[in-house]
């Protein structure tokens, strides 16, 4: 054990009360993340609230204000180990309006696990047209999360308990609109547990005789198994891109006593490291990195797939916030953009799209008004040949390049040189109206911007 293990950062995403949390709890206290003191603390105040069942979740919703309301808000980051992986959980919140923090919390993800609720009438309002399984699964698929791991939650609440018709029905279904999404489904495992009892997440379960494991076929041959911490062990790890510049979107930024400012981040690509010299774009800002930390141990050096803090010199923690990018003021840095060209797809917009329409973007950790400036061509969304171009109107499941103009200032990059910047997500009327990717930026340039930096410092 001499060697570290890969880092794998897992976000957990589907329907609100689907059982998230409390399958997530439930891993981590199996897995080493928290101790058997710290779970009876938690057991009496639920139990007080009148909440019993709610005692592995309450691991994750540390918060007081979701304690309260029994729903996961911000994004907690939790460790565990398996066999083979050290892994970060994201767990994303699953209620409709805490869409942004599951984008936010997707977008430092490499592997998506999707709990679905098997009770009768949880399954069916998580994958209705208004559900938010379907809507997180599709989000995850734009973010780049390419693997998905499915848990059919619950399985003990079904009727009657553990049944099997009723878990092949939610598969079937569940596989059906992945596959849509453009998920390969034979790549997708399926596993049934129950979260609450913890059914088949770590030991083969003796309550299903009928479920004979799963199976996956990847490119690299099959991996099969039974149990949840099995596919946790199965999944590719992410290939991580060192030799680029760097670039670390900042998801939050503290003001830490005795400390100063401290911005947390995922590293998308590049290396960071004590003594180097940020631009935070489009901040338009020049600091210097003083100390890197992750989950509270010190790092000599952060690499990508990292969720780390670094502490800045004298730089105030109001010029700085979520959405903003870090990276190398020597080597590249990022820059804000006046444009940039993306290839869209309308998911679920009710009316017509025209020239001038302006929903939210959720790219990497910023949330930024894009205009939608031109419409320049539309496309097949199977092939990408042209059809037609400059379009009057855009609509549901229609492909096409777009011009977009950020209505303040917003730092991204085109999908070919830094793939977890260059896909989006648009936002309006509180769901997913269109996902794309960026293909060219045209960015804000000139002396300007580092004379700025000079005089901000």
């Amino acid at each position: 054990m001499v060697r570290e293990k890969a880092h794998v950062n897992v976000v957990i995403i589907g329907h609100v009360d689907s059982g998230k949390s409390t399958t997530t709890g439930h891993l981590i206290y199996k897995c080493g993340g928290v101790d058997q003191r710290k779970l009876e603390k938690f057991e009496k105040a639920a139990a007080q609230m009148g909440k019993s069942s709610f005692k592995f979740a309450w691991l994750l919703d540390k918060l007081k204000a979701e304690r309260e309301r029994g729903i996961t808000i911000d994004i907690s980051l939790l460790k565990f180990n398996t066999q083979k992986y050290s892994m970060t959980i994201i767990d994303a919140p699953g209620h409709r309006d805490f869409i942004k923090n599951m984008i936010t919390g997707t977008s430092q993800a490499d592997v998506a696990l999707l709990v679905v609720s098997a009770v009768k009438g949880e399954y069916e309002a998580g994958v209705s047209r208004s559900g938010q399984t379907r809507e997180h699964a599709l989000l995850a698929y734009t973010l780049g999360v390419k693997q998905i791991i499915v848990c059919v939650n619950k399985m003990d609440m079904t009727e009657p308990p553990y049944s099997q018709k009723r878990y092949e029905e939610v598969v079937k279904g569940v596989r059906v609109f992945l596959k849509k999404i453009g998920y390969d489904t034979n790549a997708v495992p399926f596993v049934p547990i129950s979260g609450w009892l913890g059914e088949n997440m770590i030991t083969p379960t003796q309550k299903m005789p009928w479920y004979r494991g799963w199976k996956v076929r990847l490119r690299e041959g099959t991996a099969n198994g039974n149990t949840l911490l099995e596919v946790l062990d199965s999944i590719k790890p992410p290939v991580r891109t060192i030799n680029k510049p760097l670039r670390l979107p900042l998801q939050d930024v503290y003001k830490i006593g005795g400390v100063g400012t401290v911005p947390v981040g995922k590293i998308e690509t590049g290396v960071l490291k004590p003594g180097m010299t940020l631009m935070f774009s489009p901040a338009k800002l020049t600091a210097e990195v003083k100390s890197i930390e992750m989950h509270h141990q010190g790092l000599d050096t952060a690499l990508p797939g990292h969720n780390v803090g670094f502490n800045i010199k004298n730089m105030s923690v109001k010029n700085l916030r979520r959405g903003d990018v870090a990276g190398n003021a020597q080597h590249d840095p990022p820059s804000d953009v006046h444009s940039f060209e993306a290839q869209v797809i309308i998911l679920n917009h009710p009316g017509k799209i025209k020239m001038g329409y302006s929903p939210v973007l959720d790219c990497h950790t910023a949330h930024v008004t894009c205009r939608f400036a031109e419409l320049k061509e539309k496309l097949d969304r199977r092939t990408g040949k042209k059809l037609e171009d400059n379009p009057q109107l855009l609509m549901s499941g229609d492909a096409a390049t777009v011009k977009l103009v950020p209505i303040k200032p917003m730092c991204v990059e085109s999908f070919f040189t830094y793939p977890p910047l260059g896909r989006f997500a648009a936002r309006d009327l509180k769901q997913t109206v269109a996902v794309g990717v960026i293909k060219s930026v045209e960015k804000v340039r000139g002396a300007k911007a580092s004379q700025k930096a000079q005089t901000s410092k």
